[in-house]
């Protein structure tokens, strides 16, 4: 089973050229059961990524284009009346879809934002006082500009606080952007792609991952982690047990990509910047920038033993 990971690391990689660590993070990411938030400029591959990701993991897929005069109804979907039947007839939103790209997260209104919420926690939405389960598998990937561009509206801490992960693509390298050139675009690869994995293999691969070992030793280390954002005075408020579970079950779903049944303190610094760096904020830093520098913070003070 681990080899059809490889697999599906290597489909995603031939598709999204030289972002081999960010595509490993992603796929921890979704083995882990989470959310991912993606934030860079626009043209950097985001939607492709999230889009390759649906195809090899078998996922059906939809994209929700994030605007300003988006309503909550336009994710979660809405009753229409039947002339025929004299009734509601309920017709679905994009957001039921196995795989939800948010495109442009921070363009739309927090009201339109907050629609995101109940789905993103409970696998399901209420709409018009009816409770909807969402499929299974669901998970949203969601992207973002940066703040400094205009007619963005930041997420809430209780929205960010949602997404087991946050990742930045970046300028690819420039072999990479030669090989991008030069070859095909992108995009004309999707339709090609075949599945790697079906739902049964995906759910027993998260269910796996769940079970890769984590010792006591390694347990306490990411509680002083998470301890010292508590009790240091940079940090404007500490880690939630929330975030304890995420670093844990992402560090977990890493082991298993690098084919082990434990966990080992690398594992653990090798998510955590993506873990807990949208949910870190430095006291001095009132728009929450700051993140990446406080977990170097961490992984440099904070000792494994």
């Amino acid at each position: 089973m681990v080899s059809k990971l490889d697999a599906c690391l290597n489909a995603v990689s031939e598709v999204v050229l030289g972002k081999d660590p960010q595509v490993r993070l992603a796929l921890t990411c979704l083995l882990a059961g989470g959310h991912l938030l993606i934030e860079d400029l626009p043209g950097m591959g985001k939607t492709t990524l999230s889009h390759t990701l649906a195809k090899v993991l078998g996922l059906s897929f939809q994209r929700i284009q994030f605007t300003s005069d988006l309503l909550p109804g336009d994710i979660l979907g809405t009753s229409v009346f039947d002339r025929e039947t004299g009734q509601f007839t309920f017709h679905p939103g994009p957001i039921f879809a196995e795989l939800v790209l948010a495109d442009e997260i921070n363009r739309a209104t927090p009201k339109s934002q907050s629609a995101l919420l109940e789905a993103m926690e409970e696998g399901q939405v209420t709409i018009e006082g009816a409770t909807r389960p969402l499929p299974d598998p669901f998970f949203v990937i969601a992207t973002q500009n940066p703040f400094s561009q205009g007619g963005t509206f930041a997420l809430p801490e209780s929205q960010l606080d949602r997404f087991l992960m946050r990742l930045s693509l970046g300028y690819p390298a420039k072999a990479a952007e030669k090989a991008l050139l030069q070859g095909e675009p992108r995009r004309d690869l999707l339709p090609r792609l075949q599945a790697i994995l079906n739902h049964t293999e995906l759910a027993a691969l998260q269910a796996q991952a769940r079970r890769v070992r984590a010792s006591d030793a390694l347990v306490d280390y990411v509680l002083r982690l998470v301890d010292a954002t508590r009790s240091q005075a940079q940090f404007a408020s500490g880690l939630s047990p929330r975030a304890s579970l995420a670093i844990l079950a992402a560090a977990r779903a890493w082991a298993l990509l690098a084919d082990r049944d434990y966990v080992i303190p690398e594992d653990v610094q090798a998510v955590l910047p993506s873990v807990v760096g949208h949910r870190l904020r430095e006291r001095s830093d009132p728009i929450g920038q700051g993140g990446g520098v406080l977990v170097q913070w961490l992984l440099r003070e904070v000792s494994v033993l």
